[in-house]
């Protein structure tokens, strides 16, 4: 030991010495002497090196590590005993290096042996280096750098190690002899020795027990059990060294190996928890680096023991396996989002049962990729799966579809399958149970579930489903049967208006009312259907009370359904305001000297005639009155390309068009032109008031024909002309050689030029304000709110003309039509109101006409309208107008039956014109259907007024002035204002086969009406005049009325319309006579009692009172002024200008004292309930009392029964009634028939629907009998083949295939054309699909007799009355047997045909049924003036569905489809349809040449 001559620890020099040499010697590996020595010198696990080589190069022996020694000095160690005293231990370990080249111990300074070498007690060696590890030789400067102190050593203790293991290649034996060898010479040195069995983590026990034999056998001798690899033992085997070589140490305790392995262990453990929960705490994200960690953790104790204890190497694997672990956490946790997605994502993919039934897994995932949705749920991986990708890091929350392909997967689907199976069957059992509480009437509104619940209970779908879904199904049964008892609550309501429209406006309901609302309603099941729910009922009650005493469009009961809500979007949508800028676009009459002329003809005639007018002109100039035009002529051939061109009328910008034929063909060739040129015309005008384009149809003359043709000529030359409202230039008489003459010429060219003139006389003044604000004619139409049509249907007839403008702004409801009635163009001002927004208009406005309309669908709607008209001055003219579906709707419904008969018989009895409209016609999209209604509203214009004037000023002396409803007033003095409008396509359709306004209305003039007008070129006729029409008969003004009773002025009188004010003023001041046209006649003399004759007025005393007063309006002063009579009554009559006698005018009356359906609604009411409330006390006296009153027309007129007489039916639902046809209605009435008449006429055979007439050309195709178009190889008529195959390769998919009609112009072109070449190709002639189907259906119209034979019609009408079905289809199949050949194969193809098209019902909207209804009239063609026709609709119509439904069956020998509907239905009932419409009669089907009136036959026919 080293002198402690400082107070320094003392130092001790151990060495460690052991078997050593070459690999012969010492075996593969050393006995552990480096491993015991790193593990005692640096004790981290970090710092332990288990591989130490003792074969080395030269150059690393001779370094400064080794230093050509063969000992390595380790360095030195701070041992602190358990005593407290500290030592420094210098390490050296004696080994012997071997040559790498020559497997030889390196020669050294030191030659002796190991053996003798290994026990020397004093070691030398200068500058030689700490040793770390193996690597550290030849990089000694990258490791630290620690010399040997002082270049010499002095050992202390040997440290003998003895390798207890199994050994490399080595003897035990041969170990423990060299070992021997050693401690001999260790033993002469006389220092400490300490044994160390090394290696005991792989101890073989014989060699331990043989190693502690030899220790026993030594004296003072002691083996420790260690383990540098465990680092076990290892420092108390260096401590018991050190108690020897320091005596003042105590004696160490040795354990044995196995004690010493179990306490580490323990210890490991320990610090191996810690470690774990501290990771546990620091590492949450498993992204998170070792690195970083080990930064973070540096300085925590758990940390830093357990680093050293195990080493970084494990730490990190630890943590590797920490955040392995924290992945896969991530990963499931991700696995389970998608698990829980799944479901949903299935159900919205695959949510069909049908689709999945029979499906494999994979064919459903192969379903599912199918999906358009697909990509939104699912994300497809380029390399699965999903848990090895970066899919698990990123946010898309879509499921990797590759999930599919596990269990789980597969797992979820079945559950899904069956999850859909459960809720079909939980839905349908709640279907089931809903369907079982429909069938429980005694259900009522408000009633609680457990008042039902023991009448359910026995149900299966009761028991299947959950208290909760009952709950559900039940609260949705109660809401639904409590919105439908509000709604027909509301209703009922309405269909009691006249108990609550008897009271002014801004009214209170009394509490008799109320009462007598309450008694009249507690009568109705419907009223008390709520009684469970008697606040809302009252609060509807009086939230309808509210409305009907204070209407406006806010407070209106539909809401957002209110007809004045819904005609402002509609005209706001549909009408421009009036141009004011138009002065641009018109030119001066006078100022025209070129007129550019397109003549129109075919076959050469527009040359010739082209060359005819050449000659009648010098260089192009032609002189017509005195003045000279130049002509720029233009022939076009009716077939040339040009007239398809969109550029030839802007780009020569005619002034007229000559239209010249001379045939049947010709005619018909121009028609269609002139209607192809004014669509084109009106389909690429920009601007609405572009000039029109006059037509002149011109007659060539036929000097190569007979003459008896011309007749014919002329007559269809004459309706066409009426057809499309343009000029025909007739031949004139005598003869002629040339074609044309300058007569014919001359005429045309006036009348382009008359045309030209009265386009410039009604557009070229641009309007003032003044001048639009003031109108001809103010008519109101009315209309209910939630009525069961479209507004559109009611605005057609006005906005679909060409005469239809804007109202003023402000005015969002009212449209301008300029309609040439009577003799010169009106301006009528046509409102379109609700009737509760027309109650304000009836009462203080002046109004000229009502056109009342009302569904015949709709109680209510026909309840308002005798409300409303009930109050109606009877002088103001009214138009009633029944909205349905179609006319069908009144033979197949009585309820619609009624109340259109109830409308007509009302119109009748207040001389009111009547007509019906179909929302499935287009018909109605005429405003002729109005033109009688505007005839008679100006011919009682003067008479409305006058009325209206009378009765305002009594009203406004009395009342005081109100607010005006129409801000202007009537037009009586202006010229009218007459804007002009394009054509619309709609001009060129055929009216239907019914006309829906009926016979009376006359929609084209007579001949001799025409003689006085001319057509201007938007269809409307002008007065032709040859005088000038005088200031007041141009202006229409308002003659001046009687003066009424007089009444004491009040202030605040309203001013009445200026206009008005002047006619009267003018007519006083005036000496002249009467003005022309007819002035106001009492109707019948039931009114005239209630006022005194004017006459008698004037021969009273000059005594007065109040009633010798007569007031008559403002003056231009606003001043009121009072006349009295004086006894030169007569001469001061004359001399204000107007004879009293001629010009009397009754006060109005209302048109419920004029009609025994409004009267006795109106007092119903009232009559109950006084007998209600009176009782007892209405005695006789009361009764005599009543009936000594006056006749006054009032409400108890004992002339007025309040028996309902119209409910025995109409003649014709859709005639228009009218007063001049009651006369014939009577005689027909009166007219007896003897019951062998009506026998005679019920046995005539069928008459067909359509008369083969409907063309207007000869044709060798259309309408010749079905045999004659086939053979036997192609048994379909070619035409029926090309319709058929073109709708189906074009339009199986159009909407409304068959029931939207195409344009008949079209369609004629389709036929004329295939007549003049049966290889036409449809899609070479781009026509419309529906075109195409209406030329088909039409095909069929024109056979001589229908498709179906008429002596198979009671057959087959018998067979739809069977009740089986099977057995009614069999029935029907032998039927069809019985066909003729040709008949059959063409039904069976167009039935075949029909059967496609309803298998696109989904798009078309045709199935079987609507198909049946479009095509049965034209396949059987029965006769619809025969009453068992009428009887026998519906199953005539099932029967054609049947066909189309079954044709397989029928056909083809296929199996019955199956119907949902029509197995075991029994037929329709039809004898109380028969009873029901017997006293009915429908007009024959009106044609279009039916609507013009016959020509007398010419004699040379």
């Amino acid at each position: 030991m080293a002198k402690n001559k400082d107070a320094r620890p003392p130092t001790y020099a151990v060495s460690v010495v052991g078997l050593s040499g070459t690999e012969k010697e010492k075996g593969n590996c050393g006995v552990g002497k480096s491993c015991l020595c790193n593990r005692y010198v640096r004790p981290d696990a970090d710092s332990y090196y288990s591989e130490h080589t003792s074969v080395l190069s030269t150059i690393d022996f001779g370094g400064r590590v080794v230093n050509n020694d063969h000992f390595l000095y380790w360095g030195e160690v701070i041992h602190r005993g358990d005593d407290g005293l500290d030592c420094k231990i210098q390490v050296i370990e004696q080994t012997e290096f071997i040559d790498d080249q020559t497997f030889l111990p390196h020669r050294s300074t030191n030659l002796q042996p190991y053996t003798k070498r290994a026990a020397a007690a004093k070691l030398q060696s200068a500058e030689k280096l700490m040793y770390i590890c193996t690597d550290q030789l030849g990089l000694e400067q990258d490791f630290d750098q620690k010399q040997m102190p002082d270049g010499k050593l002095n050992i202390d203790g040997f440290l003998l190690c003895i390798d207890v293991s199994k050994g490399c290649n080595r003897k035990f034996d041969d170990q423990m002899k060299f070992v021997s060898s050693l401690h001999s010479q260790l033993v002469k040195s006389k220092k400490p020795i300490v044994v160390a069995a090394t290696k005991c983590d792989e101890c073989v026990d014989q060699h331990l027990r043989d190693l502690q034999s030899f220790v026993g056998s030594k004296k003072s001798l002691m083996v420790v059990e260690t383990s540098g690899r465990t680092g076990i033992n290892v420092e108390m085997c260096f401590n018991a060294l050190i108690q020897q070589m320091d005596k003042m140490r105590g004696k160490p305790k040795t354990v044995p190996y196995l004690e010493a392995y179990r306490l580490q262990r323990q210890v490991v453990a320990t610090m191996t928890d810690r470690f774990e929960k501290l990771m546990m705490q620091e590492v949450r994200d498993y992204h998170t680096t070792w690195k970083t960690v080990a930064n973070t953790l540096k300085g925590q104790t758990d940390y830093e023991d357990f680093i050293t204890l195990e080493g970084s190497r494990k730490g990190r694997n630890m943590f590797n396996k920490h955040i392995a672990q924290l992945k896969q956490e991530h990963i499931r946790r991700r696995r389970e989002e998608y698990l829980i997605t799944l479901p949903k994502t299935l159900h919205n993919l695959l949510n069909n049962l049908e689709e999945l039934e029979h499906l494999t897994w994979a064919e459903a995932q192969s379903l599912i990729r199918s999906r358009h949705d697909f990509q939104y749920w699912f994300v497809v991986l380029e390399h699965p799966p999903w848990d090895e990708t970066d899919h698990i890091d990123n946010n898309d929350r879509r499921v990797p579809f590759d999930l599919l392909d596990t269990p789980d997967g597969e797992r979820i689907y079945q559950k899904h399958v069956q999850h859909l199976f459960s809720e079909k069957r939980r839905v349908e059992m709640k279907e089931r149970f809903k369907k079982t509480l429909d069938r429980v009437h005694f259900i009522s509104p408000g009633q609680p579930w457990e008042e039902v619940m023991c009448f359910v209970m026995e149900d299966e779908a009761f028991k299947y489903i959950t208290e909760s879904d009952r709950r559900d199904v039940y609260s949705r049964h109660q809401q639904e049967i409590v919105e439908r008892a509000k709604e027909e609550f509301q209703e009922m309501l309405f269909e009691h208006a006249e108990l609550f429209y008897d009271l002014d406006l801004n009214a209170t309901p009394s509490c008799d009312k109320m009462s007598e609302i309450h008694s009249v309603l507690n009568e109705e099941p419907r009223y008390r259907a709520l009684q469970k729910l008697a606040p809302d009922r009252e609060s509807l009650l009086l939230k309808h009370i509210g409305f009907v005493y204070h209407p406006t469009k806010e407070t209106c009961l539909s809401g957002q359904s209110c007809v004045d809500l819904k005609v402002e979007q509609v005209l706001a949508n549909r009408l421009v305001q009036l141009d004011h800028g138009r002065s641009n676009l018109y030119y001066n009459i006078a100022s025209i000297d070129k007129i550019n002329l397109c003549l129109l003809g075919k076959e050469g005639l527009a040359q010739e005639l082209a060359n005819e007018i050449r000659a009648q002109s010098t260089d192009d100039e032609y002189t017509l009155d005195g003045k000279i035009y130049e002509l720029e002529l233009l022939p076009v051939d009716v077939n040339s390309t040009l007239l398809f061109s969109h550029t030839w009328v802007s780009t020569f910008k005619p002034h007229g068009c000559f239209c010249v034929f001379n045939s049947i063909e010709t005619l018909n060739c121009v028609g269609d032109c002139i209607g192809r040129i004014r669509a084109e015309i009106a389909q690429n005008r920009r601007e609405r008031f572009a000039q029109p384009l006059p037509f002149i149809l011109i007659l060539a003359n036929q000097r190569d024909t007979i003459c008896k043709n011309m007749p014919i000529l002329r007559h269809q030359g004459q309706q066409l002309a009426n057809k499309l409202q343009c000029t025909f230039v007739d031949i004139p008489s005598g003869a002629f050689p040339r074609k044309f003459n300058e007569f014919q010429i001359k005429q045309a060219l006036r009348a382009v030029l008359e045309g030209l003139k009265h386009n410039f006389d009604f557009l070229s003044p641009p309007p003032s304000i003044k001048d639009i604000s003031e109108t001809d004619l103010r008519i109101v139409m009315c209309a209910m709110c939630w009525d069961p049509f479209s507004v559109d249907l009611i605005l057609s007839p006005f906005l679909d003309s060409q005469c239809c403008s804007a109202g003023l702004p402000g005015q969002s409801n009212t449209l301008i039509l300029d309609k040439i009635i009577g003799d010169s163009r009106r301006r009528i001002q046509v409102t379109v109101l609700s009737y509760h927004s027309s109650i304000g208009v009836r009462k203080d406005e002046l109004v000229h006409g009502y056109i009342l309309v009302y569904s015949a669908k709709r109680k209510a709607s026909m309840a308002t309208l005798r409300a409303f008209l009930a109050e109606v001055n009877d002088v103001i003219p009214v138009q009633m107008v029944a909205i349905t579906d179609s006319q069908a709707d009144f033979f197949e419904n009585d309820a619609i039956k009624e109340l259109m008969t109830e409308g007509e018989h009302i119109a009748t009895e207040i001389a009111a014109k009547f007509t019906a409209l179909y929302s499935l016609s287009q018909y109605h999209r005429q405003t002729e259907v109005f033109t009688p209604f505007f005839n008679e509203v100006l011919e009682k214009k003067q008479n409305i007024e006058s009325s209206f004037l009378l009765d305002s000023s009594s009203r406004e002396c009395t009342t005081g002035a109100s607010e005006d409803v129409f801000p202007t007033s009537p037009h009586s003095h202006s010229p009218a204002y007459n804007p002009y409008y394009p054509d619309s396509e709609d001009d060129t359709e055929a009216p239907p086969p019914y006309s829906p306004i009926g016979d009376d209305v006359q929609l084209l003039p007579t001949a001799s009406d025409r003689t006085k007008c001319r057509i201007d070129l938007e269809g409307n006729e002008y007065p032709v005049h040859s005088t000038p029409i005088s200031e007041h008969e141009r202006n229409h003004k308002v003659p001046p009325p009687v003066r009424p009773k007089p009444i004491l002025p009040k202030p605040n009188v309203k001013k009445l319309d200026p206009n008005l004010l002047r006619t009267i003023e003018a007519g006083m001041r005036s000496n002249r006579r009467t003005p022309r046209g007819t002035l106001g006649h009492l109707d019948d003399g039931e009114a005239s009692d209630n006022y005194a004759d004017p006459v008698d007025t004037l021969l009273r005393s000059k005594g007065f009172s109040n009633d010798d007063t007569y007031a008559v309006p403002e003056d231009t002063h606003s001043r009121m002024i009072k006349m009295r009579n004086s006894f030169g009554g007569l001469q001061a009559e004359e001399e204000n200008g107007f004879d009293r006698r001629s010009q009397a005018v009754r006060r109005p009356s209302k048109y419920k004292h004029r009609s025994k359906i409004l009267f006795s609604k109106t007092t119903a009411y009232q009559r109950r309930f006084h007998s209600d409330s009176d009782g007892e006390e209405s005695g006789p006296a009361t009764q005599k009392k009543k009936k000594g009153r006056a006749h006054r027309g009032s409400e108890e007129d004992p002339l007025l029964s309040p028996a309902d007489p119209w409910k025995g039916g109409i003649d014709n639902p859709a005639i228009t009634s009218d007063p001049e046809q009651d006369d014939k209605k009577m005689k027909k009435k009166k007219t007896p028939k003897t019951p062998k008449e009506s026998k005679k006429k019920s046995s005539k055979p069928p008459k067909p629907l359509y008369p083969p007439t409907r063309r207007t050309w000869d044709s060798c195709y259309f309408g010749v009998p079905l045999q004659n178009l086939v053979t036997p190889e192609k048994p379909i008529p070619l035409f029926i083949d090309k319709c058929v195959d073109y709708i189906e390769r074009t339009g199986l998919t159009t909407e409304g295939l068959y029931r939207v009609s195409g344009n008949k112009t079209d369609q004629d072109n389709i036929q004329k054309q295939f007549d003049q070449d049966h290889s036409i190709d449809f899609v070479v002639m781009d026509v419309a699909v529906n075109a195409v189907a209406g030329a088909l259906k039409a095909f069929f119209a024109d056979l001589p007799d229908p498709l179906i034979p008429y002596s198979l019609h009671p057959e087959l009408v018998e067979a739809a009355k069977i009740v089986d079905y099977i057995e009614r289809l069999q029935v029907l199949r032998e039927i069809v047997d019985k066909f003729p050949p040709v008949n059959y194969a063409v039904f069976k193809f167009i039935i075949t045909h029909l059967n496609r098209v309803s298998q696109q019902s989904k798009t078309t909207l045709m199935t079987a049924d609507n198909l049946s209804i479009c095509f049965w009239p034209t396949l059987m063609r029965p006769d619809f003036e025969n009453k068992e026709t009428l009887s026998t609709t519906k199953l005539n119509q099932a029967v054609v569905e049947s066909f189309i439904l079954q044709s397989d069956y029928f056909f083809y020998g296929g199996e019955v489809a199956e119907s949902s509907s029509s197995e075991g239905t029994p037929p329709p009932r039809c004898h109380n349809m028969v009873e029901a419409l017997l006293p009915l009669q429908l007009p024959p089907p009106l044609q279009p040449q039916q609507i013009q009136h016959t020509l007398p036959p010419d004699p040379l026919l």
